[in-house]
């Protein structure tokens, strides 16, 4: 067994620890099946000693003004990006990801860190007079409490950062719970904030191959006033039930099927170049991903030609390895996933011009679907790999209604050379965000989120700040 540099225990109060029943669980590479790392197995004992370490450190933590908890975040962000190569590798290595898109996911992590140092010193609050004369009003936003953070294998350290730095910049003290699939990330980020100058239980960290347990004793405990998950919406479903018996605060970041419009005046390469980004970021392996193609019947032939063209040149391999663009899919079952969803539509009649067939181990190729039927599954769920079915349409509504006709509403593709054409086409999609001839949306800077089942609440932006705070109103007279 190869073992990591970095911490592999539980971090409770300031402090590395193993688990109470001494249990552990190894961390695979995807790409070799190797064994990387042995991590501590956590229960719900040393959950609730991670949310008692959080209560301990909270009042301290919320008392301690703005700008040095500006400047603690600050260090992060440099010590995050002094090392960005050392995370990138190691992210490749637990999650399989190319290292090009593991860098990318370290400096886009990194600038959470900064974004909410900056946030940290501008929380608003408002000072007005009633109507009446009576009185003022003051209102204030104050820090929630104890949040409870759920984070996916899929960006590890991009999703533990965008949740822990507002919580963070607000006053908040945490528990983050990361994905069994890719522990070693958010362990190593959480070391990184001991090291910028985060006190002792402000950040903790459980790590777990029993969620369920360790999760509920956490939300149950009368404390924790916060929980912020991304994941499948079938769970986040399942933890809203749970925060529901306490009243807890819910950000929820769930599902997408996003779909990628091509309208009749689209500019085909940089549609294809957006196309490009918007599928295979992470090898598809995104909630932002690109999951439905829909292409105007009169630019449909060149786009998909190109789009076959470009997918059928992606180098596949070992995500570690230089020249690799697209690494292994987390794990065998991800892989049947997506075997299930090709060949599924394949019998309904659509036809593979790339890819289509699994390779060894958690391998997938970029692969490129047409003539694919309204009912095929892959239209329907969320395929989470490097899979692109296109659909042909004849209009705007056309493509607007397909866009809009799943229970999901997280985020929409659309290319046009009519700025007012595709802006009037966003206003009508039904998505949090929208991405107008652009293959990318996330920014820290903006609010992230959906509609309809694919979540609650925001993160990033101010916005994001706003979730971890209680809204507190002073009737007050001098």
């Amino acid at each position: 067994m190869t073992t990591t540099t970095g911490p592999t225990g539980l971090l409770v109060g300031g402090a590395w620890r193993p688990a109470a029943s001494g249990a552990t669980f190894d961390v695979q590479d995807p790409a070799t099946g190797a064994v990387v790392a042995s991590v501590t197995d956590a229960g719900p004992d040393d959950a609730l000693d991670a949310v008692e370490a959080a209560v301990a450190a909270a009042a301290g933590w919320a008392a301690t003004p703005p700008r040095q908890r500006a400047e603690v975040l600050r260090r992060a962000w440099q010590l995050m990006t002094d090392r960005a190569e050392e995370l990138a590798l190691l992210i490749s290595t637990e999650n399989g990801k190319a290292l090009p898109d593991a860098r990318s996911e370290v400096a886009y992590a990194a600038e959470f860190f900064r974004w909410y140092a900056e946030e940290a010193v501008r929380i608003p609050g408002r000072l007005s007079t009633a109507p009446s004369g009576a009185n003022q009003i003051l209102v204030r936003h104050e820090p929630i409490g104890v949040a409870v953070l759920i984070t996916p294998w899929n960006f590890p350290a991009a999703m533990a950062t965008r949740k822990i730095a507002p919580a963070l910049a607000a006053g908040c003290t945490t528990v983050l719970k990361p994905a069994a699939e890719t522990p070693l990330t958010a362990l190593a980020v959480a070391d990184l904030l001991t090291e910028a100058g985060v006190p002792a239980g402000v950040v903790n960290v459980v790590t777990t191959t029993d969620p369920g347990p360790v999760v509920d004793a956490m939300l149950h405990h009368p404390a924790v006033r916060m929980l912020s998950f991304t994941g499948s919406t079938e769970v986040g479903k399942i933890l809203q039930r749970t925060a529901a018996d306490r009243v807890l605060r819910c950000a929820l970041e769930l599902g997408g099927n996003a779909p990628f419009l091509v309208l009749a005046d689209a500019d085909v390469d940089a549609a294809l170049d957006g196309a490009m980004v918007a599928k295979m970021r992470n090898g598809g392996q995104a909630c932002t991903a690109a999951n439905r193609f829909y292409v105007h019947r009169s630019v449909h032939e060149r786009f998909t030609a190109g789009l076959a063209a470009r997918m059928g040149a992606i180098r596949v391999g070992d995500g570690k390895q230089p020249g690799t663009e697209c690494g292994p899919l987390v794990d065998r079952p991800s892989v049947d996933k997506v075997v299930r969803l090709v060949d599924d539509a394949v019998a309904r009649g659509a036809r593979a011009l790339v890819g289509g067939r699994a390779g060894d181990g958690c391998f997938y190729p970029p692969t490129v679907l047409v003539d694919v039927p309204a009912d095929a599954a892959v239209l329907r769920e969320e395929v989470f790999g490097p899979v692109a079915p296109v659909v042909v349409v004849d209009s705007d509504e056309e493509a607007i209604a397909a866009a809009n006709a799943t229970e999901y509403g997280l985020v929409s593709y659309v290319y046009s050379a009519d700025l007012g054409r595709a802006l009037r086409v966003a206003d009508r999609l039904e998505a949090g965000m929208v991405a107008v001839n652009r293959g990318l949306v996330s920014d820290p800077a903006a609010p992230f989120g959906g509609v309809k089942e694919s979540g609650l609440g925001r993160e990033g932006s101010g916005e994001g700040l706003l979730e971890y705070t209680e809204t507190k109103y002073v009737a007050a007279s001098w």
